[in-house]
């Protein structure tokens, strides 16, 4: 059997051993990097979420708050009883929503009307 070369003190066993664990050291940062990456990026995406969220909650709220000022200035509009009727018998429409669109025509029973029939 042959001895294994020894170079300046090493043998070549020896030698080859270290360079293959160094190899593998190289690939064991990157992969560290990568998992940091995607922690990162997983983390970002998170608060993402949640301020995209926050933004819908936001419109949301406003959105409601225009309607209830939309509707007090509505109950405001004062409206006969009789046009109520009116639109209730040609339109054949519930009350309520007879009444809400003679509000929204501040009392004009011709607008409310027409826009009934449109």
């Amino acid at each position: 059997m042959t001895d294994p070369e020894v170079v300046n003190g090493v043998d070549d066993a020896t030698d080859k051993k270290q360079k293959k664990s160094s190899k593998h050291d190289g690939g064991a940062a990157d992969l560290e990097r990568v998992t940091d990456y995607a922690e990162e990026k997983e983390i970002t995406s998170h608060n993402l979420c949640s301020n995209a969220a926050n933004l819908f909650e936001d419109k949301r709220n406003k959105e409601n708050e225009e309607k209830l000022a939309m509707e007090r200035e509505l109950q405001k509009v004062h409206v006969k009883k009789e046009d109520i009727e009116l639109i209730i018998r040609e339109m054949e429409i519930t009350r309520s929503k007879a009444e809400q669109t003679l509000r929204v025509h501040r009392g004009d029973v011709v607008a409310a009307l027409e826009a009934l029939t449109n």
